[in-house]
């Protein structure tokens, strides 16, 4: 096993981001449209949050005698600073996977932005790392 490869080799490079003008709708639809699970939130090139697909569950009516109209109303109610979690644990691109793995096993995230310095570069998942040790195999 690779011990010292480092978090760049597995992370999402082209990433997808918003910013507090665009509003949870927005977010709910890309990740219909791009299959994803998570997006950075940033403000210019600082990043000051992450919105996940379960943050939007949570805000969501998931019974089955929901409507698309219900869960619009709810989504237009909010803003993408109170639905988002503000508070993230983040790792540099140059941090072994190891120490990434380390992070997502804590259980609080299953994602985590990538950094150069102060720069978001990428999302490593607690996927990526899976995939990434059955390589290994």
């Amino acid at each position: 096993m690779k011990k010292r490869t480092p978090v760049s080799k597995i992370m999402t490079k082209d990433l997808i981001s918003v910013n507090l003008s665009n509003d949870v709708t927005d977010v709910v639809d890309i990740f219909k449209e791009k299959n994803i699970h998570h997006i950075p939130v940033v403000s210019g090139d600082e990043l000051i949050g992450m919105i996940s697909k379960t943050d939007i569950d949570r805000i969501s009516y998931v019974n089955s005698y929901a409507s698309k109209a219900a869960n619009a109303v709810v989504y237009d109610m909010l803003k993408l600073e109170q639905v988002m979690t503000s508070e993230l644990e983040t790792i540099q691109a140059e941090d072994q996977i190891k120490e990434a793995a380390e992070l997502l096993a804590q259980g609080k995230y299953h994602a985590l932005p990538v950094m150069e310095g102060k720069k978001i570069t990428g999302i490593v998942t607690s996927t990526d790392v899976i995939k990434y040790l059955l390589e290994q195999f």
